[in-house]
């Protein structure tokens, strides 16, 4: 038996905490969604994700804050990226500092798995 990846979905609107991981769990992943980076961060998760998917702009820590918390930490966890706001250069620079994707809201099932599949590898 394969044993399930464990994905974080970390968002501030609470239908994208709702449906991404049904998703996630409906094609074989283990996910678990919280409102916040802070909330990740005291959740005890951080070892077992194997990825994040990760809002840019939140409440609090932004995305790419957390991701640099991360790193900070020593924990270089692959990240997809998924925003509302978009300026024309913050995917470039978010794939610049490493993440694997930044897909706009609101974004296909197949756009979402294609990354997923890219940042397990």
């Amino acid at each position: 038996m394969v044993a399930q990846k464990f994905v974080a979905v970390i968002d501030d609107d609470e239908s994208v905490r709702e449906s991404l991981p049904d998703l996630l769990r409906a094609h074989g992943h283990a996910a678990k969604a919280f409102a916040s980076a802070d909330e990740f961060l005291g959740s005890g998760s951080i070892a077992d994700a194997q990825c994040l998917i990760l809002d840019v702009v939140m409440r609090g820590m932004s995305g790419p804050e957390l991701q640099r918390e991360l790193i900070v930490r020593g924990h270089e966890i692959p990240i997809i990226f998924i925003t509302a706001h978009a300026g024309a250069t913050v995917p470039a620079d978010l794939i610049k500092q490493g993440a694997v994707a930044c897909l706009f809201k609101p974004f296909s099932e197949d756009d979402l798995l294609e990354a997923l599949a890219a940042a397990l590898r």
